[in-house]
């Protein structure tokens, strides 16, 4: 829809075409914030499940244990610049969360773990995204 006093010109599509599609951007960090939440969401669903819900309770692991590998191999790189401390740390609890996913798959432990190492982690990339917010602007 052309505005009244307007004329069609490609500027003007191209404006059109594109204000839809704006949104904020994100950070690393917040889009894993995200991951994380929705992880929490997830298993929060599930850690009272029995064991006629153990479709969704492996698929909520499975998910879990996805975006832990993914950050123990981004921690593994060397390209990776986050100081060495923090690395062993993330590895560290990114194996704690595939052995105690086994655990919680055999019914021998509950999600709750999961739970609070993910929101623990959700807390140290909230202050990173508050962090960054002030000095690079968007998130």
């Amino acid at each position: 829809m052309v505005p009244e006093g307007y004329t069609v010109n490609a500027s003007f599509q191209a404006q059109q075409a594109y204000a839809s599609a704006a949104s904020p951007l994100r950070t690393s960090r917040s889009a894993e914030y995200q991951a994380f939440s929705e992880i929490i969401r997830r298993l929060g669903r599930v850690s009272d499940a029995d064991a006629t819900r153990f479709a969704e309770v492996a698929s909520a692991i499975h998910d879990n244990r996805a975006l832990w590998t993914i950050l123990a191999s981004d921690v593994a790189s060397t390209d990776n610049a986050l100081p060495d401390t923090l690395r062993a740390q993330i590895f560290y609890l990114a194996e704690f969360t595939d052995t105690h996913s086994r655990k919680v798959l055999r019914g021998e432990e509950s999600v709750q773990a999961l739970i609070d190492i993910n929101t623990a982690v959700m807390r140290g990339l909230a202050a990173g995204v508050v962090k960054s917010t002030d000095t690079e602007g968007a998130v």
